[in-house]
């Protein structure tokens, strides 16, 4: 028997032995598409039902137009809190009623009125930092929208008008929804679980039914083993990422802008380098319990230094450089821009490559932890 039906064979087995078995089958289905569906409605940066206080010192229409612009968004802020003195701002905010507190000062309307261009203070909850700043991006953006068109109006009619006010533009994902930006990095970050189960589980299932050593007194080489283990592990990544990639264009409405035969080859060197880290806690581990365990323990710091939530440039430089060895910080911005850019093989390039050497270092080691495990 030839080498590539003895690695046939064994493949065949393994396929039959994540299907044919009910809680593998589980943990192989259905908590990936669950959390995609969870992390892309819960793990979201966007404010909505926030609580927004309105301390309005101006008595003139514009002041009272501007509040009136805040009450008008109820999805991002359902609860309005008035404020009558700093007191009840400050109160406002100690309780966390509010996340914010738009403070319009008593010469908004005169200001503006006169050509200038006001000043309008925003007081927000630094507990919460990050949901902070989504909350200020949105108050400066009414602020500043609502400046330009009272502006505009004294330009129509022939009054002189303050410095011009710089207008921000959003490339790629226009109107800044979570969904564009959370959905295609799940791509990359299940398709890792995926790939890290279906491998980490597989030498250690051997071990804890006590059919490894059957497999050791087989024809199969050490290295047929491995390999044998982890083309079913690519094969059902590559089956629930095609699936996800569907979820994500028909049920959430993304757009798929770029090439699906780029994204295919980048996710393929991804999965190599993830199976290499699969197989080398598998063969370091004598039962499921430790290979799960283990597969957790190396997601955790991988989701977080990959990009996800934060970028990479705010992870403090004592810690970057891991960044540049974790292979899901690459396949993120891949999968982004290849949903949202359309990109050249030549843009992409620079995320792939590194990609290369990644997978070379995790395959090797481990072929030679498996290999150490059998001596």
């Amino acid at each position: 028997m030839g080498m590539p039906e003895r690695i046939r064979r064994l493949v065949i087995k393994e396929f039959l032995a994540i299907f044919r078995d009910p809680a593998s089958r589980m943990v192989v289905i259905v908590p990936p598409l669950m959390q995609l569906l969870i992390f892309s409605f819960g793990a979201t940066l966007e404010v909505r039902n926030a609580g927004l206080g309105l301390y309005n010192e101006d008595a003139g229409l514009l002041g009272r137009e501007l509040a009136a612009q805040f009450r008008s968004i109820p999805v991002t802020f359902s609860r309005i809190v008035p404020c009558e003195s700093f007191a009840d701002v400050r109160q406002a905010l100690d309780t966390q009623r509010v996340l914010a507190v738009v403070h319009i000062p008593q010469d908004f309307t005169r200001s503006l009125r006169a050509g200038r261009a006001p000043t309008v203070q925003i007081l927000l909850d630094g507990r919460q930092s990050n949901a902070a700043a989504v909350a200020q991006g949105y108050c400066s953006r009414i602020v500043r929208d609502f400046a330009l068109t009272a502006l505009a109006r004294r330009a129509i009619a022939g009054k002189p008008t303050p410095r011009a006010i710089p207008v921000t533009r959003v490339w790629f994902n226009e109107n800044l929804h979570p969904l564009w930006s959370s959905v295609p990095a799940l791509l990359g970050i299940l398709t890792n679980l995926v790939t890290l189960l279906v491998t980490g589980l597989s030498v250690a299932r051997e071990r804890e039914l006590g059919t490894f050593d059957q497999l050791l007194v087989s024809p199969l080489r050490p290295g047929e083993i491995l390999i044998g283990k982890a083309v079913p592990a690519l094969v059902t990544a590559y089956a629930e990422g095609g699936l996800m990639i569907l979820i994500a264009v028909t049920l959430f409405g993304l757009p798929f802008r770029g090439s699906l035969p780029l994204l295919a080859g980048a996710l393929f060197v991804f999965l190599l380098a993830i199976v290499g880290v699969g197989l080398w806690i598998s063969s370091i581990s004598s039962t499921q319990q430790q290979a799960l365990l283990g597969a957790f323990t190396y997601m955790v710091p991988a989701v977080l230094l990959s990009g996800f939530a934060t970028p990479v440039e705010n992870i403090h430089p004592a810690i970057r450089w891991l960044t540049d060895i974790n292979p899901l910080r690459y396949m993120v911005a891949i999968s982004r821009m290849v949903f949202l850019e359309d990109p050249s093989p030549e843009v992409v390039w620079p995320f792939v490559w590194p990609l290369l050497p990644i997978a070379a270092f995790t395959l090797l080691s481990s072929a030679w932890f498996f290999r150490h495990r059998l001596d």
